[in-house]
């Protein structure tokens, strides 16, 4: 078997394996990160609040993607209202995580 073939074999083999244990898998380091970061002293509130606020765009992108399959048919990333709607949980998460750490660093500068 030339080298091309095993990879492309390989490749089709992984292609075939359902990711969703994967996704729940995936889960729990980030739970652990979550309390961790509840018990570090330091751990800016507003950034573990993003953080946290990440699960929540989590569950709204596995609702808003069965609301998308079961009333027009298509995937959550072709339907715009819905897609955009999920990822403005993820920008208010990345925004509040940014905003934390920058409030926590100028803190820490003023001191």
């Amino acid at each position: 078997m030339a080298e091309g073939d095993l990879g492309l074999g390989l490749l089709a083999w992984l292609g075939g394996i359902d990711p969703a244990p994967f996704f729940v898998l995936s889960l729990l380091p980030y739970l652990a990160f979550l309390w961790l970061a509840g018990r570090i002293e330091g751990f800016p509130v507003l950034a573990r609040r993003g953080f946290q606020l990440t699960l929540l765009f989590v569950a709204v992108t596995i609702v808003a993607s069965i609301v998308a399959l079961q009333t027009t048919g298509r995937q959550l990333a072709d339907v715009d209202v819905l897609h955009g709607g999920a990822e403005a949980f993820l920008t208010l998460a990345n925004l509040l995580v940014a905003i934390g750490f920058s409030r926590a660093l100028l803190e820490q500068r003023g001191r």
